[in-house]
């Protein structure tokens, strides 16, 4: 509301997704007068809301609109001028000024084309086929050339594919750590259909953070998550403690999906049973009509005590707020299961 309010005395719009058919939400809206708010439904819709206007679209960065512009529209020309994807446009991420402005940023290696297809996902699904082995080379150079100091490489899911592109995410890391030898890489992976093996090859390519994204509670995965299975990714997770137990890992959630609370807290148990140290929890928003509905909107006093509840049951670090992403502030969370790990192997 605070970052709404400093746009709206700038004389932007606000639009707020995810409210259409929920007039009451206005009246949240401090001073803001009525006039000056657009509700829609989903990312989609905002997208093609036609006003004269400046326009905000509110996120959690601090960044005046023009610096916004300035740093999307640099990044956007060397990511195209390298024929190379990033998830923060594919997947319609909110926070995507606030990372890059971080010199933080979220590559998506082996192509723009899924081959499966969760309900709730903003990439498109079909069978890719072609694989660019050079890839690698090409978003280690990029990664150089914009000075990052923390990228986080994560993919498609490529069941097309016999080592589902665990070759491609380890020639990335080690492109760019050769390029970049200061710079921090985390990935974020697909499943690999729960082969460890694929899994291993990854991690000896040490990568700095091994994040797979649980997504949902157990009984809503299979609705949204239908070519997925929960258990597996959850022993996924765990495979990769055994084969480097130093190695930090990584999971995120969605909330507003029809979960309860007391499943919530089940999930991030099973999550530290199976030895995860970092946790992400964001609210899911409608990429297009086509999508799951949001069942649920949590508000930030909800996601401060999940934040909580988590920390307090032993994660190393919990991110939870209404538009955080797995990838949201990756560099703090790394640090922060750095130095527990340190004080671990102290103690």
């Amino acid at each position: 509301h605070r970052e709404a309010e400093r746009h709206n005395k700038n004389g932007h719009k606000i639009i707020l997704i995810g409210h259409k058919g929920h007039p009451e939400v206005i009246g949240t809206m401090g001073q803001i007068p009525k006039e000056n708010i657009v509700l829609v439904e989903t990312v989609e819709d905002a997208k093609s809301v036609k006003i004269a206007e400046p326009v905000a679209y509110v996120t959690q960065t601090t960044l005046s609109v023009e610096d916004t512009k300035d740093i999307i529209n640099d990044l956007k020309e060397k990511f195209s001028n390298a024929s190379l994807n990033t998830v923060c446009e594919e997947a319609a991420c909110p926070n995507i000024a606030d990372c890059w402005d971080r010199k933080t940023a979220t590559f998506m290696i082996l192509g723009d084309t899924c081959t499966r297809a969760c309900s709730y996902c903003n990439v498109k699904t079909g069978w890719p086929g072609f694989v660019d082995k050079s890839e690698p080379f090409r978003v280690a150079m990029t990664i150089k050339q914009m000075e990052l100091n923390y990228v986080v490489i994560t993919s498609v899911d490529r069941d097309d594919l016999e080592d589902a592109g665990s070759e491609i995410f380890a020639k990335t890391i080690s492109e760019t750590k050769k390029l970049s030898p200061n710079i921090k890489v985390e990935v974020l992976t697909p499943d690999f259909n729960g082969n460890k093996s694929l899994l291993k090859n990854v991690i000896i390519a040490k990568p700095d953070v091994n994040n797979h994204n649980i997504e949902k509670v157990r009984r809503v995965f299979k609705k949204v998550r239908p070519k997925g299975d929960y258990d597996l990714s959850m022993n996924f997770l765990l495979n990769s403690k055994d084969i480097n137990p130093k190695l930090p890992t990584k999971s995120g959630m969605m909330v507003g999906l029809g979960e309860t609370k007391d499943e919530i807290i089940e999930t991030m148990q099973d999550l530290l049973d199976n030895k995860v140290d970092l946790l992400t929890i964001g609210q899911y928003l409608r990429p297009s009509k086509k999508h799951h509905p949001i069942i649920k909107f949590y508000n930030p006093k909800e996601f401060t005590e999940l934040q909580k509840i988590g920390m307090d049951m032993g994660f190393s670090h919990v991110a939870s707020g209404p538009l955080v992403r797995s990838s949201y502030h990756a560099d703090e969370q790394h640090n922060a299961a750095v130095e527990k790990l340190i004080n671990q192997s102290k103690s």
